[in-house]
């Protein structure tokens, strides 16, 4: 009879077992998926200062604590105690308001990602997530697009026009790469076919999706990187030409909470990436039945993948200038999107080809190459359109406020004191003396 007992909690589904949690384990899990953000925020600062260091040769932070690891604590600890600056132009509602919208649905998302298969938990079976609901891939995207209306929101209501314009430059992101990043899921969700985060891991057993779909895979990740508002498009808090952005007003804990919304929205389209594209907690190479994937070691293998992406952003920072605003908009609006709009085109001709059982897999690959190499051989094969009236240069500069090619600037005359200057250096001609008097001749000064 217990044996029997044994096997009934793995005939349950995810959703069964999440529904069969005693009160005492959701809240459990509540309180570690709302640490997690915290925890990772003040551990990803020190080390992004580090690894930035090293990757510019100098040291980082290395006083506070072993190795300077404890410098983020610090931070944490001093933050609230700063000075609260609020503008008097200010709408005080909206700005106490803002940092709370940014901050709070961060934290919310990790409830819908799998960490890990089932495990016992103090004797009581049940699986590493929240939540799993039907819609669980939405539900994550909501939650990382409400966070940037945060943005939005602080800038508007500074009552500052460096933090406003850093706001309209949030509005724009949002836009732009929330698109692209939804596109880029679409294929994910076809070949899935279910858009809960616990399926999407289980359908990969056979083969991760950032091979089996990379161009969703890389559009994705830079995607996320203009999500986050991280660098190179850090465009709503460019301190080149914006001061702070869109908290240039904010200080003490509520510029702490823009912080911790920025790093905890790069822990969430992190997570997101290793669910959609990279197996979520599995091991590569084994099946679901290997002892590898199973009880808390799939737990390792996520938070590797995790740091993994993680050190990606680090890298991209330390590595990359920031873009200009029209190439990040091009970028967007122009590239991302109409490749993604393909792409997906292109995955549902394949899909509705193998359903019908007209061609393989491999006669797919083979006609699509042919159909590759075709496309840039005559890409290379059309001539280049020549511009208008040559290699000429116009004189005027082409409507730009350039002077003329032919501009000679005159001689400027010399009046008044300079040309008696001249006249009286003309005149000495033996060269100054250096060490003259008694302080030269008797060597002292």
């Amino acid at each position: 009879m217990s044996a029997l007992l044994a096997q009934v909690p793995e005939q349950m589904t995810r959703a069964q077992l999440l529904a069969d949690d005693p009160w005492w384990l959701v809240l459990l899990k509540t309180v570690v998926i709302l640490l997690i953000g915290p925890l990772l925020t003040v551990f990803l600062i020190v080390w992004e200062r580090k690894a930035i260091g090293r990757m510019q040769n100098r040291p980082g932070p290395n006083r506070v604590g072993p190795g300077g690891y404890f410098q983020s604590l610090a931070d944490a600890i001093k933050l609230p105690f700063k000075e609260q600056i609020i503008p008097d132009g200010a709408d005080r509602k909206v700005y106490f308001l803002a940092p709370v919208l940014s901050a709070v649905p961060a934290l919310i998302a990790l409830a819908a990602i799998p960490f890990g298969p089932q495990v016992s938990i103090f004797g009581e079976q049940t699986v590493l997530q929240l939540v799993d609901l039907p819609v669980g891939v939405l539900v994550i995207l909501a939650c990382s697009s409400v966070g940037v209306y945060g943005i939005v929101l602080a800038g508007w209501s500074s009552g500052s026009p460096y933090p406003l314009l850093g706001g309209l430059r949030s509005a724009a992101q949002v836009i732009s790469y929330e698109i692209a990043m939804g596109l880029s899921i679409v294929g994910v969700v076809l070949y899935s076919q279910s858009m809960s985060t616990g399926d999407i891991v289980h359908a990969q057993a056979g083969g991760w999706y950032f091979y089996l779909l990379l161009p969703s895979f890389a559009i994705y990740l830079i995607s996320m990187v203009g999500e986050t508002n991280r660098a190179p498009f850090d465009l709503p808090e460019a301190e080149s030409e914006l001061v702070g952005g869109f908290h240039t007003e904010y200080s003490s804990m509520k510029f702490a909470m823009f912080f911790l919304a920025e790093y905890v929205n790069m822990v969430i389209v992190s997570a997101f990436a290793t669910t959609l594209f990279l197996g979520g907690w599995m091991f590569p190479f084994v099946g679901l039945d290997s002892p590898l994937n199973r009880g808390w070691l799939p737990l390792i293998w996520f938070t590797i993948k995790l740091f993994a992406l993680l050190f990606g952003f680090i890298w991209l920072r330390g590595t990359l200038p920031r873009f200009r605003y029209d190439q990040f908009m091009k970028l967007g609006w122009k590239v991302l999107v109409p490749a993604n709009l393909v792409w997906i085109l292109i995955i549902t001709t394949i899909r509705a080809i193998r359903n019908n059982g007209g061609l393989t897999t491999a006669q797919i690959l083979i006609g699509g190459a042919i159909v590759v190499v075709v496309a840039v051989a005559i890409a290379l094969l059309v001539p280049e359109k020549k511009q208008a009236g040559g290699d000429s240069v116009p004189v005027t500069g082409g409507g730009f406020p350039l002077p003329p090619l032919d501009l000679r600037v005159p001689d400027v005359p010399e009046r008044g004191a300079g040309k008696r200057g001249r006249r009286v250096a003309g005149r000495t001609s033996e060269p100054a003396q250096v060490g003259a008097g008694k302080e030269g001749s008797d060597g002292t000064v």
